[in-house]
């Protein structure tokens, strides 16, 4: 148990439900669910809080699941004071809560091409993190550098190149929070850029289940991971192909089911538990390896722990 916690200015929550925070909707509440008002804020908190106790940053929980017992210790979610996005010539500047469509919108509108991020769910901190990427393009190829703060509550500007950013990867130690994210992005046609996003959303649309409860893509591609997931990655083999072959796709479980429209996708239709969501996807698994010799890795974070038997 938790007995004590270091005073904050923002706001700090016991036994905060997280379902609601996450594109699943699924999920137990947090022990305690810490908003920080500010750097200043978040970093006093670190500091003092007791090294003991398990941290657990979240972004907007687009790529996600809570298990149905919640999360042991503190999950921090950063919020408003986090989300400012900043231009300055070929740089781009974004708070870890900003939204990767809306950092790629504003920096289109500077005439900065980061069209890439329009389609990827969730905020930069997450982004980072896992080096999220698609259209051939990464987090890697643009990052200069990041600010973050450790678990003794000290704030430090590390390069990219410390991050160790690989295929839906990085070096980042638990419980580091990123605040911040600094891109370089080559320069394009306003108009131009907004018409590529349009099409991207427009592609995306006609073949992802963006009407439905998922949290992207489920599974990483299993093969041709570059140190940046970059070349090699685009004749990788794909994960929605081999679920596809070894007769997953539509498969259910509970409210739990593997979309119809897009294999890689696990979706919840109404009613599911995190455990339904867990069990489908090791199910696929599963019958992958059986089919293909395969084995699939989960790109959704599974956090927390199972309900009470």
């Amino acid at each position: 148990m938790i007995r004590t916690l270091p005073s904050v200015r923002g706001n700090l929550a016991a036994d905060r439900p997280l379902a609601d925070l996450t594109w699943l909707r699924v999920g137990g509440p947090a022990q305690w669910l810490f908003q920080p008002a500010d750097s200043v804020d978040l970093s006093g908190f670190l500091a003092d809080l007791d090294p003991a106790v398990a941290v657990f940053p979240i972004g907007v929980g687009s790529n996600l699941i809570v298990r149905d017992g919640g999360v042991r210790g503190v999950v921090i979610r950063l919020g408003r004071g986090f989300n400012g996005v900043e231009i300055s010539g070929d740089l781009v500047i974004a708070g870890a809560a900003a939204l990767d469509a809306h950092v790629a919108r504003k920096a289109a509108a500077a005439g900065l091409d980061l069209t890439f991020l329009r389609t990827i769910p969730g905020s930069v901190g997450g982004a980072v993190r896992m080096n999220a990427g698609c259209y051939g393009r990464y987090m890697a190829d643009v990052l200069e550098e990041v600010q973050t703060i450790g678990r003794d509550g000290i704030c430090r500007t590390l390069p990219a190149a410390d991050l160790g950013l690989q295929y839906r990867h990085s070096d980042l130690p638990d419980g580091m929070v990123i605040t911040q994210a600094t891109f370089r992005a080559p320069q394009g046609d306003p108009a131009a850029l907004a018409a590529m996003m349009d099409a991207q959303v427009a592609r995306r649309d006609a073949s992802q289940p963006t009407r439905d409860r998922s949290a992207g893509s489920t599974f990483r591609n299993p093969a041709g991971r570059s140190s940046t997931g970059g070349a090699e990655d685009r004749a990788a083999l794909m994960a929605w192909k081999v679920i596809e072959d070894a007769g997953m796709r539509g498969a259910t479980l509970g409210g739990a089911q593997m979309s119809p429209m897009h294999a890689n996708f696990l979706i919840n239709t109404g009613g599911a538990s995190a455990a339904d969501l867990e069990e489908l996807g090791e199910r696929v698994r599963k019958r992958v390896f059986e089919t293909s010799g395969i084995t699939l890795v989960w790109e959704i974070m599974r956090v927390g722990e199972p309900a009470p038997k």
